[in-house]
């Protein structure tokens, strides 16, 4: 059973910078294509960024390029997201993501859809004050 847990959420300045972790248990990372999204209150959850199984490939939502970047290490079964220069308007629960990639998937393949992933964590909340 795939489970993934999300930390390094908290409250931040406006201006500041957050890294958030993923781990995920019970398979191997390679074997899947990672994303994160986050949802503010009141709003849908959104796309944020995503990575390819292979790690070559990754997409970020318009708004949060050149602000935010994710990485992965498949050796320690965690998937990365670097946050800097933060606004208050990236205030949200942040989720990380895996969707299953197999053997006739491309590794090079990232998905934006939130309907494409199989698994779910449980959310970090990133607060960032004004």
């Amino acid at each position: 059973q795939v489970q993934l847990v999300e930390s390094g959420g908290g409250l931040v300045q406006a201006g500041g910078s957050l890294r958030l972790a993923c781990v995920l248990s019970g398979r191997t990372l390679h074997n899947y294509a990672m994303g994160w999204f986050r949802q503010a209150p009141e709003k849908e959850r959104e796309f944020v960024a995503a990575i390819s199984s292979g790690g070559d490939r990754t997409s970020y939502a318009d708004s949060l390029k050149g602000r935010f970047t994710i990485s992965r290490d498949n050796t320690k079964n965690t998937v990365l997201l670097q946050m800097n220069s933060l606004r208050p308007e990236d205030t949200a629960v942040y989720y990380c993501a895996a969707k299953r990639v197999f053997f006739s998937d491309s590794s090079s393949t990232y998905y934006q859809d939130r309907n494409d992933y199989n698994y779910w964590g449980q959310g970090t909340q990133v607060t960032v004050s004004a």
